[in-house]
Formats: C-alpha cells, structure tokens, sequence
C-alpha cells in the first residue's frame, strides 16, 4: 500500500537511488561513510576516527617500498597436499580457490626492495589467502627471506598477519615455528636487524616464533596479537579478562610490543630504525 507521503509527493520511500557499487565504505568502528578514493589515499585509515582497514599484499609493498624496487622472489611456489585433507571442501580445492580469489599462489610474498634507497629484504603476509595460515610454504618463504638477506647483508622487514597454522598440511605446519626462529637466530648472529609489523590480526603459532621475535616489534593501532583467542584463554583460566587484552596498546604496555605506530607513520619509523641499526655494526 502507497502511504500518504509517497502520494502527496510522489515520492515511494522504499525506492533506493542506483549508487554505483565500491564507492563508499563504511567504518565499521564510527560508522562514518567514507569515499574509497580518498580511503584509498589516506592508506586505508578511517579520516574520522583512525580505524585501520585492512591492505593487500600490493598495497603494502607500495606504501613500505620505493616505486618500482620490489622484485619478489620464489612466487610460484605452492603447497603440497601430504595428509590428502578432506572436509567440506579438500585441501587442494581450497588451495585453487583462493589462488583463483587472490591471483597468488600462496598467503605471503617475499623478495628485495629499496625503502628510502636502503637495500631490505621484504616480506608481506596477506590475510585473504586461507586467513594466512602458516604451512610449508609460508614457512619457507620467510625462511628463505631471512636467509638470503643475512647473506646479503641486509636487514629484514615482515607485515604479519595471520589466523595461525595450516592445520591442513598437521605437524608439517607447526614445524614451521622452528625453522623460521632458527634462521632469525643466525641473522641475529651475523648483527643484521629484523623488524615485523604486526597487524591485526597476529595469531597463533605466527605470533608464538617469527612475529615476535624482532629487535624492535612493531604493531598497527587496535591490532589483535596472540595465540589463543580470548575466549579460549578466558574458559582455561575462568578469570574475566582485563579491557583491550591481546590489543596492540595492551600489549605495548605490557613490553611485549616496542611501538604502537598508525601506518602514515610505519614507513618514516622503519627507515629511523634501520638507520640506527645499520650504524651501530658499521665498523668504526
């Protein structure tokens, strides 16, 4: 039935005006709507109350490297299927969708670049592939980042995320902890720096080895970092947990984060840290 208003104005109120889709956003901590062009330059950042949204994997590199100065390495590397993993869907089913939805062939991209004409290796983790989940080939890959840079001589610079260890691929996933811990242990060795980027979120067996074992660990705003969730931390303990536990600030607080840091400022703050680093091993 037309209301009164619709047929005193001739206007139909359940009518909705054809807005092109992909032009607005709208921040799911203010609620304020936001243009995507102008999201999109200010680095994915709410311009009203600093909510991070997340970033692809070419987002990141563009807003970390110098134009152009990226060049990855081992990209088509993929996993394998050792369990032959059923379920809803199989393992490799999975591995082809999100390869076919992400065009990657795996959750992380690796290689060299220049950050402010400062030689790194770099490495980006992208949450979209398989919630970045750590398995054979996510492990390698950071494992041959730092590798390769330790015997380059250049310092190492990881954007983790993840939603923990790729169950699919079982113990072979978790081996993955150590692997990567050992090859930061001699790229420490060797006085090369290593700095990650926590954003949120960081989880799991990812933040319980190479995540958090930086010289200095930085985290994105409101970023979650853990690993276990909180409901389950909070049904083993049967205690309440305090306000904003497993949030970047919290744990920044707490020492286990080094800088808290919005992401127009990451890139400024990297180069400082690699400035101090570098200098120190340079031989007097």
């Amino acid at each position: 039935m037309t209301s009164f208003f619709s047929r005193r104005f001739g206007f139909n109120r359940s009518r909705k005006k054809d807005i092109p889709g992909g032009l607005w956003n709208k921040c799911p901590s203010c609620g304020e709507m936001l243009y995507q062009e102008d999201l999109i330059k200010n680095l994915r950042v709410c311009t009203s109350c600093g909510h991070h949204f997340p970033m692809d994997r070419d987002e990141r590199i563009a807003m970390f490297c110098d134009p152009d100065t990226f060049q990855e390495w081992d990209a088509g590397m993929t996993s394998e299927d050792p369990l032959e993993f059923t379920g809803t869907d199989s393992y490799k089913a999975k591995l082809k969708k999100n390869q076919e939805k992400t065009g990657r062939s795996d959750a992380i991209c690796i290689g060299e670049a220049k950050i402010e004409d400062r030689d790194v290796g770099f490495g980006v983790m992208d949450f979209s592939f398989l919630a970045a989940s750590m398995g054979s080939v996510v492990g390698e890959k950071v494992t041959r980042l730092i590798e390769r840079s330790t015997e380059r001589d250049m310092p190492v610079i990881l954007v983790c995320t993840s939603g923990g260890a790729r169950m699919y691929e079982g113990m072979l996933s978790l081996m993955q902890m150590a692997k990567t811990s050992g090859a930061l242990a001699r790229h420490a060795d060797k006085g090369l720096p290593y700095i990650p980027v926590l954003t949120h979120p960081t989880t799991a067996g990812v933040m319980a080895s190479f995540a958090t074992l930086g010289d200095v660990i930085v985290a994105e705003p409101e970023a979650l970092i853990g690993f276990a969730g909180p409901r389950v931390i909070k049904e083993t303990t049967l205690q309440d947990l305090p306000e904003g536990f497993q949030r970047s600030e919290f744990l920044r607080d707490k020492g286990l984060i080094d800088r808290v840091a919005p992401r127009g400022e990451q890139r400024g703050l990297i180069v400082d840290l690699l400035d101090a680093f570098m200098a120190a091993r340079t031989p007097a």
